[in-house]
Parts: C-alpha cells; sequence; structure tokens
C-alpha cells in the first residue's frame, strides 16, 4: 500500500564545469512511495521555483529505463541503490520517511559537469564515433538461413547490444574505466557475421580514443558490472583483450 513519507535531500549544486561545487540541502515533504525518483526531484524543483531559486539541473528523457539519460549517483550507488534499473525506474518506496538521500552527479574526468548533476558524456559518441561503421552488402534481402548464426551467439550479441551507455560503469569504478561499455559496443559486432571487415580496425580505434579521452584503466573489481543497469556481463571485457590483442597482433 502506498503511503507519504519526508525526505532530506543533499544535493550537489554547481553552475559550471569550471565553478566550486558543494552539496546544499532541501527537503519534500508528503511524497507518495509509487513516486518516481525523478518526479520527486520534479516536485523539490516546483518548490524552489515557487521561492523564485534556481531548480536543481539534471538529465532525464524517455523516463522509460532505455535512454540512459538520468545518470545519478544515489546514496553511493550509480543509478540508485536497486540493482538493474535506472534512475527514472527507482521508486521512493526503496526509501523510508526522513531518509536523508545524497545525490551526485557523475565523478569522472571524462565526464567534465555541465551543471548541477549534469554531465557532459559526448565522450561516449566519441568513442562510438571511432568505431566507424559496419560493411554489409545493401543488395536484395536474404534467405532467412542464407546467414546462419547460432542462437546462443545471436543472444549474446544481442545482450551486449543492450548497454544504453548511460556512464554507470564509469561512475562505479574507482579508475573512471569505459572498458565496460567499451567492450560491448566491440562485443555486439564482433560476434556477428557483419562486424568481420573492421572487426580489427574497430577495437584498436576504440580502445585508443578511449585513452585519448581520459578514461582510466581497468580495475578487475566487477564494479562496473554489477552497477550496470542493463547488466552487461564482464565476459565483454575479456573478449575486448582478446580483440585488442589480436588487431595488435595483426598490425
Amino acid at each position: 500500500m502506498e503511503k507519504n513519507i519526508n525526505v532530506n535531500l543533499k544535493i550537489w549544486r554547481q553552475r559550471g564545469p569550471k565553478e566550486k561545487g558543494s552539496f546544499q540541502n532541501y527537503r519534500v515533504e508528503n511524497v507518495s512511495t509509487g513516486t518516481s525518483f525523478l518526479e520527486m526531484l520534479d516536485m523539490l524543483n516546483q518548490q524552489l521555483v515557487e521561492k523564485g531559486e534556481e531548480p536543481v539541473v539534471f538529465d532525464s528523457d524517455c523516463r522509460e529505463g532505455i535512454c540512459g539519460m538520468c545518470s545519478l549517483y544515489i546514496n553511493g550507488h550509480p543509478h540508485g541503490p536497486v540493482q538493474g534499473i535506472t534512475t527514472c525506474q527507482l521508486h521512493m518506496r526503496k526509501f523510508n520517511n526522513e531518509d536523508t538521500i545524497t545525490i551526485e552527479p557523475w565523478r569522472s574526468a571524462a565526464f567534465p559537469v555541465i551543471r548541477d548533476l549534469m554531465v557532459d558524456r559526448n565522450a561516449f559518441d566519441k568513442i562510438q564515433q571511432a568505431g566507424g561503421y559496419v560493411s554489409f552488402n545493401c543488395g536484395g534481402a536474404p534467405d532467412a538461413n542464407a546467414t546462419p548464426i547460432s542462437k546462443e551467439i545471436a543472444d549474446e550479441a544481442m545482450d551486449s547490444a543492450t548497454c544504453i551507455g548511460c556512464g554507470a560503469c564509469v561512475a562505479a569504478c574507482k579508475n573512471g574505466s569505459a572498458m565496460l561499455f567499451v567492450s560491448a559496443k566491440v562485443s555486439q559486432f564482433a560476434l556477428l557475421p557483419q562486424g568481420q571487415v573492421e572487426r580489427a580496425r574497430r577495437a584498436r580505434a576504440m580502445v585508443a580514443k578511449m585513452d585519448e579521452l581520459g578514461f582510466g584503466n581497468c580495475t578487475n573489481t566487477g564494479a562496473c558490472a554489477a552497477e550496470c543497469p542493463k547488466n552487461i556481463s564482464l565476459s565483454n571485457i575479456a573478449r575486448l583483450n582478446r580483440e585488442f590483442l589480436k588487431a595488435k597482433i595483426a598490425e
């Protein structure tokens, strides 16, 4: 049964990437436990606007767990205390009355703060762009069995492709590594026949761009996979290492 609770919020406020930020305390009362976390922040911003204060800036779009834009660090966890969901899928029933909730932006040199809780994640776009295109035959539609792919391989490629590029893996890693993200993007093509033409070049280019943009080295602690809202497997990192080594040997 839904009920109303009061929560105390400790939110990081920062006016720009070169400005000094700090935590500010707020209180939101009579929040239904059926309310989503982002709706609760909307309630806070409505209060701030009515008082003539600056609302808290945060990112969101689909609010359906698809786009990955709702990236917040909540009580020490990317996307909050519940595994396998994004922030927009988190509901206030996971918190207790009078809880203090600490909310921060992603902490990574590669994701500079734009304002408050919003960060610039264009680095991920640049890594994907470095991967380039996938070559395939643009002729007529082939028969269903013309390019046989086992269900196991197809499922594994699809599991890798579910990465939404939210950056939780980077936020969870003490070195700010993007290895889980890059490995998922490399794996989804390395597993399929359509991705074979640029296979070696893709692995080299994406790893090089990741390093160039300032992401750290993999810590091998598994925090990235534990906090990933789409449960991307660590096995992708092992595959990326193999793909990269093969590509370097073939140079």
